[in-house]
């Protein structure tokens, strides 16, 4: 009886890494990589250095109404983040300057 080995049981045996799929959802190993800017991110890269340079929740923000998060899902939550905060100091600096005008 001779069976046949499915070439990735093959490879595995040559010692060579074998990437897992999915037949049902072919994207399940797409995000497997870290994130940019030390694994966490851009969106809460930017909301972490926005406390020091409040530009960069303005940057987060255009990427995240600029649909940014398309290309990696994980990204949504951080972006998201960062656009509350660029409201929020909007916010402050529009108070901020009523109180000084007036």
């Amino acid at each position: 009886m001779d069976r046949k080995v499915s070439s990735d049981i093959v490879d595995h045996k040559k010692g060579e890494y074998v990437r897992i799929r999915d037949a049902e959802d072919p994207q399940l190993g797409m995000y497997d990589k870290p994130l940019r800017c030390f694994g966490c991110g851009i969106g809460w890269f930017s909301l972490l250095l926005g406390f020091v340079c409040p530009l960069m929740w303005y940057y987060a923000t255009i990427l995240y109404f600029g649909n940014y998060y398309h290309k990696d899902p994980r990204e949504r939550s951080g972006l998201a983040a960062s656009a509350i905060a660029a409201l929020m100091c909007t916010i402050v600096g529009i108070i901020m300057l009523g109180i000084f005008l007036l």
